[in-house]
Formats: structure tokens, C-alpha cells, sequence
């Protein structure tokens, strides 16, 4: 995995990140769900009071919560909640960021971050995490990275800043923490199938898209759609993506 976001400063980052309530919409119809066998490796399968922490608009939730866990979900944009609450009825939802948890200690089994960690900042973040979880308990973290395994994939990566992250952007700051065991990984691929509008809305749904100046943004979104034009098959193109997966528990 190569590391793009790690090469921006703080108030960036904090830029890109608070960029997604502007696109929720775009984001819930757009974004792929996970690997049910990668939230079988993350959680297990014995039901568990988890949090899933940035929980956007609840792509993992709902996932859990399929699987009979106990969810309780926190994000720190409304708009993002406002999605996650009418996709998934009934879950606890609250306002809340990493590195300051609105949940009592010792108070779950298991820390979900889907797609999000990296807004985090880990040296605040991690005890948070820790404080919340039971001894024992596990912090797991998923990216679902799309792969450059064909032109079309090859040439948005040519394109758009694909927000990636290298495995050591998970380990480092968790084995720097002191505060879990070693970090296990795993990966499990999965693929999405788009038209020229959800392909349009994948883009859009990206911080580094959302965050543009509309004029750039137009831009890029007029790029795209002239890839997918001369890529696309009757039935739209086919998006590779790899489930990374990380898992380590609370000493």
C-alpha cells in the first residue's frame, strides 16, 4: 500500500476529513460495502458489544449488526450520522471523535475503524481506544483498497489521489503506543461493479475530490467520466478492490 495520506500536514488532513459531510449523500450510494469474511476476521462471531468509531455513514455497521453484534456508533459529522441512522435503524449513534470517545471505560469488547484511522490522530486517539475497551479487548482496523489491476484503475490512479495507506501506517503507531499485543493482518479481496454515475460518485466521495474548488472538481469529474466512455462494457466496468485488515488487543 502506498502512503498518501500521511504526506499532508495536520490542517489539511482536518480539511479533508470535515470534506465528507458535504458529499454523505454520495458517499452512502456510492462506497463499497466490506468482505463479509474480512468483518468475520475483524469481530468474530461470537456476538460483542463493539463501537465502530468513524463510522461514516455506517458501511460497517450495518455489517455488524447483521452479524448480531452490540453496536454503538460514533463519527464526529452529523450528515454522515444522518445517513448511518436512516440505513440502520435503531443503533446508537452519537457525536464523537477518537481522541475524545463518548462512551464510558471498559465499556466493549471490540474498537472498529473502518476507512478511517488515519484521520486519527494516534498518539491522542490510541489510549482513548485503549480506555475504552475492556482488557483483553480488540482494536480493528480495515482500509478497502481499490487495486491498479486494470487501465481504467491504472489510469485514476494517474488522476485522483487515491488516499492510500502503507501497512506501517497501521503498526507503527500502535506498537508505539505500548498500550496492545503485536498487530496481526490479513487481506480479502472483493469487487464493484459501477456505472458512469457511481464511478462519478466514487470520485466525488473521495476527501481529496470533495475538498476542490468546484471549477477543479468539474474538472476532475469530466476526466473520469471520459475514462469510464472509452473503458465500459453494456454492463459498466468492474472495480478490484483488497479488504486490509489489522488487529491487535488491548494489554
Amino acid at each position: 500500500m502506498v502512503s498518501r495520506l500521511g504526506r499532508v500536514d495536520s490542517e489539511l488532513r482536518r480539511a479533508r476529513g470535515t470534506s465528507f459531510g458535504s458529499v454523505a449523500e454520495v458517499y452512502e450510494r456510492s462506497r463499497p460495502l466490506y468482505p463479509e469474511d474480512a468483518v468475520r476476521w475483524l469481530v468474530g462471531d461470537t456476538p460483542a458489544d463493539v463501537l465502530d468509531l468513524g463510522a461514516g455513514t455506517g458501511k460497517l455497521t450495518r455489517q455488524l449488526v447483521a452479524l448480531g453484534h452490540r453496536v454503538v456508533a460514533v463519527d464526529p459529522l452529523p450528515e454522515m450520522l444522518a445517513q448511518l441512522r436512516a440505513v440502520v435503524p435503531g443503533v446508537e449513534a452519537l457525536e464523537g471523535m477518537g481522541e475524545s470517545i463518548p462512551l464510558a471505560a471498559d465499556s466493549v469488547g471490540v474498537v472498529t475503524i473502518a476507512q478511517a484511522f488515519h484521520w486519527l490522530d494516534p498518539v491522542a486517539a490510541l489510549p482513548e481506544i485503549a480506555r475504552v475497551l475492556r482488557p483483553g479487548g480488540v482494536l480493528a482496523l480495515v482500509w478497502n483498497m481499490r487495486q491498479e489491476n486494470d487501465l481504467l484503475s491504472g489510469a485514476l490512479e494517474g488522476m485522483i489521489d487515491s488516499g492510500t495507506v502503507e501497512s506501517g501506517d497501521a503498526v507503527r503507531p500502535i506498537d508505539a503506543s505500548g498500550l496492545f499485543g503485536a498487530v496481526e493482518t490479513a487481506s480479502f479481496g472483493s469487487a464493484q461493479r459501477v456505472d458512469r454515475g457511481m464511478l462519478l460518485d466514487l470520485v466525488l466521495s473521495r476527501s481529496y475530490c470533495a475538498s476542490m474548488a468546484p471549477d477543479e472538481r468539474d474538472e476532475v469529474l469530466e476526466g473520469v467520466g471520459a475514462l469510464y466512455d472509452a473503458a465500459a462494457g453494456s454492463d459498466g466496468v468492474e472495480l478490484s478492490y483488497k479488504a486490509e485488515c489489522f488487529r491487535a488487543a488491548r494489554r
